[in-house]
C-alpha cells in the first residue's frame, strides 16, 4: 500500500513533468544488471519514469530489459509530426514491456518521427536533462501545501532516524548488561562447583 508520503515522492521530484501533446510514446531498452554502462538507465527507470508515468498516464512507456550487458542502452522518443492527425491507441503498434528482450523499439508510424537518446555510460540526471530538452516537457512545481507536506515528511523521516539510533543504543546496552549478568552467573556457578 502506498502511503501519503510515498505518493508525494511519486508526484514531485526529478522526472515530475508534463509532456507536450506531440509526444506519442516512449521506449527504453537496457540490461538487467548495472554493469557495462547500464546503471544510469536503470536508475532513470526506477526513479524518474514513475513520475513521468504519474503525470502522463495516457502516453505509453515501454521498457525492454535484456540480459545483454554489452548491448545498447537507448531511449526512443516518438513524436507526432506537425499537422499529422493524432493516431488512436489502436493504430499505434504497442509492444508490452518485456524483461526478456522481446519488446524492441517499433518503427515510427506514418506521421510520426523517432528520436533516440543513447543512455549507456550516462548518469540518470544527464539522461533526464536530455529527455526534458528533447521533449520540451514542463516540470511540475509543487504547491505551497505540497511543499509543506514534503517538509513534514522530511522532518518525520529525520526524527525516525534519531529514534532508531536511540533504540539501537538502548538495545545494545541491554545486550551488554545481559551478557555481563550471564558471565557473572557462570563465574559464580564455577566458584560454587570448585568449592
Amino acid at each position: 500500500m502506498v502511503g501519503p508520503f510515498q505518493l508525494l515522492g511519486i508526484r514531485h521530484g526529478p522526472g515530475a513533468a508534463i509532456l507536450p501533446t506531440n509526444v506519442t510514446r516512449i521506449h527504453m531498452e537496457f540490461a538487467h544488471k548495472i554493469n557495462d554502462g547500464h546503471m544510469g538507465p536503470k536508475k532513470f527507470w526506477r526513479e524518474h519514469l514513475p513520475r513521468l508515468k504519474f503525470w502522463n498516464p495516457a502516453i505509453p512507456m515501454i521498457v525492454n530489459r535484456t540480459t545483454d550487458q554489452l548491448g545498447p542502452a537507448t531511449m526512443t522518443l516518438y513524436f507526432r509530426d506537425d499537422g499529422a492527425p493524432a493516431a488512436s491507441k489502436s493504430e499505434l503498434p504497442q509492444p508490452s514491456s518485456s524483461s526478456t528482450g522481446h519488446s524492441k523499439a517499433p518503427e515510427p508510424s506514418e506521421g510520426e518521427r523517432a528520436v533516440t537518446i543513447d543512455m549507456k555510460n550516462r548518469r540518470s540526471e544527464v539522461i533526464l536533462k536530455d529527455f526534458m530538452d528533447m521533449t520540451g516537457a514542463v516540470p511540475v512545481i509543487p504547491t505551497p501545501q505540497e511543499e509543506a507536506e514534503m517538509r513534514d515528511a522530511a522532518e518525520l523521516k529525520q526524527r525516525g532516524e534519531i529514534d532508531r539510533e536511540r533504540v539501537r543504543k538502548m538495545l545494545e546496552a541491554e545486550r551488554r548488561e545481559a551478557a555481563m549478568i550471564s558471565q557473572a552467573r557462570s563465574e559464580a556457578a564455577a566458584l560454587k562447583a570448585a568449592a
